[in-house]
């Protein structure tokens, strides 16, 4: 007779666990998003008896139904489900990230039913990620701030990249890794951007944990800024004292995290380098005794004559605040033994980041930017600055509960005039004139907006020298999506193909 409490039914044991161990065990997936779709894939590749579990219904869930293949598996969807009847009988529960007890944004009653199970605490609930970092036997480095993850995690993966072990990046990047776990060993290195929805769920830390910076963001989710700020904290709080938490010497919240990690802290700046971390230095990024992992080996870091590692000059991303997500990156592959060559050929390879400053064409005089992951003020006061005057900002979008007053003020210096769309539309215009911005108009579209733009950046551009720098129109839009399109790549891919129809008009305008 099989014993409750060890058999196929009883409850997972987290700790110690292994891929093996999900075998014949009844486990349910919450949400078939991105990480809920990975994450049942994995399950039954690992001979897990798998529930998935979507309030939506199933004629609006083919794609992800498509991407579940013919795997057997145990289908409960629609509103008309009770969520109890996913969680009953299970030994163990996942969740998609953006799906918990403690979020407002979680259905309610599937948030009342996961709240239950938790405080019974007899059934282990874990998260995508959190499942990952208990199984994976390779070294991670986990990447978090209120901006800049996007940037400094693919940095960081092009920069391990240059060495000899194989790299993997993921994360809140839009890539789940949990199904790559049975190729995984210990000669891997993995890359994972961690959100604020992420950080909550997580129990394992990473052996090398990055923070770009921690300002505001995502109140509608969090409630208050002190609470954002413990979500972010969670990262440091878990760093394994063998391992590296690397922090932003110019950012007072982060920084002040040191005091809740075990891990040793190596600081990096646009500054002189701190010592033992990176800074700047006669126009180069220089290291000042960076200490390597003693799961590298130990020891001091390589560097060239005076610390050097690359030249400013050399780093293929606009604005200064790049500079930093490239010291970040740097004092990453200096920890895991990098070799400075490698860092400076990778950091002069990359290429960018798809929807982060990303240059879409230049033409007639006009740069056309798509900064769609913009979505935060202080994003985008860094992409006003990263571009010379005149710049025509789009912006506008979903409210995320956050002040825009210091934006307004630097887009009044910065920008030539703005673009407003989408439901923060009107408030953004009025904080912009408000605070001196004189031209602003409305659009109801992508299409429009960027016409609207393009037409006020040639205006502006009349007249100018040969070989004067372009006019850029910048979509950076200081809000979320969701008001207008599925997601910010959604919206990129919107701002792409508007610019493209406005060229080939121009160009079929001009062939006439």
């Amino acid at each position: 007779m099989t014993d409750p409490r060890t058999g196929p039914g009883a409850p997972v044991r987290l700790d110690g666990l292994t891929i093996g161990d999900l075998r014949d065990r009844p486990v349910v997936v919450l949400g078939l998003a991105r990480s809920g779709i990975a994450l049942a894939r994995f399950l039954v590749d690992a001979g897990a008896h798998v529930t998935v579990y979507d309030a939506r219904e199933a004629a609006d869930l083919g794609e992800a139904l498509s991407a579940l293949g013919d795997r057997p598996l145990r289908r409960l969807l629609g509103p008309g489900v009770a969520p109890e009847e996913a969680l009953t009988g299970q030994a163990l529960v996942c969740t998609s990230p953006s799906i918990s007890s403690r979020y407002p944004t979680t259905e309610p009653r599937l948030r009342a039913a996961l709240g239950a199970v938790e405080a019974e605490g007899r059934v282990p609930v874990v998260s995508e990620v959190d499942l990952f970092l208990r199984l994976c036997p390779a070294l991670t480095v986990g990447i978090t701030g209120t901006k800049g993850k996007t940037t400094t995690s693919s940095l960081c993966a092009a920069v391990l990249g240059a060495g000899a072990a194989p790299v993997l990046l993921g994360g809140n990047i839009g890539i789940p890794l949990v199904e790559r776990l049975p190729e995984l060993t210990s000669a891997h290195r993995v890359v994972l951007e961690l959100s604020e929805l992420q950080l909550p769920t997580i129990s394992r830390g990473t052996d090398v944990s990055v923070y770009t910076h921690v300002t505001s963001d995502h109140l509608d989710r969090h409630g208050t800024l002190a609470a954002y700020r413990a979500v972010k904290r969670r990262l440091a709080e878990l760093a394994p004292a063998s391992g590296a938490l690397i922090l932003n010497e110019e950012d007072p919240v982060s920084l002040a995290f040191a005091d809740a990690s075990a891990a040793r802290v190596v600081r990096y700046s646009r500054g002189l380098p701190p010592r033992g971390g990176v800074g700047i230095a006669g126009g180069w990024i220089v290291a000042d005794g960076v200490e390597r992992l003693e799961a590298v080996g130990g020891g001091t870091a390589m560097a060239g004559p005076g610390g050097r590692i690359l030249p400013l000059d050399s780093i293929p991303l606009p604005g200064e605040h790049s500079w930093s997500n490239v010291a970040a990156a740097v004092a990453t592959g200096l920890v895991l033994g990098i070799a400075p060559d490698g860092i400076r050929r990778a950091v002069e390879a990359f290429p960018g980041v798809e929807h982060r400053l990303e240059l879409v064409a230049v033409a007639g005089g006009i740069r056309y930017v798509n900064d769609s992951q913009g979505t935060q003020p202080d994003a985008v006061i860094a992409a006003l600055e990263a571009f010379p005057a005149p710049v025509v900002l789009i912006a506008g979008g979903r409210d995320k509960g956050v002040a825009v007053d210091r934006l307004a003020r630097v887009a009044a210096e910065r920008a030539a005039a703005a673009i407003l769309i989408g439901e923060t539309g009107p408030a953004l215009e009025a904080a912009f004139r408000s605070a001196g911005l004189a031209r602003t108009e409305r659009a109801g579209t992508m299409d429009d907006a960027v016409r609207r733009a393009a037409t006020i950046a040639a205006e502006l551009r009349a007249g100018a020298p040969e070989g004067a720098e372009p006019a850029t129109v910048l979509l950076s839009p200081a809000a979320a999506s969701f008001d207008m399109f599925a997601d910010y790549a959604a919206r990129g891919r919107a701002f792409r193909s508007a610019v493209a129809a406005h060229l080939r008009e121009r160009a079929a305008g001009g062939a006439r």
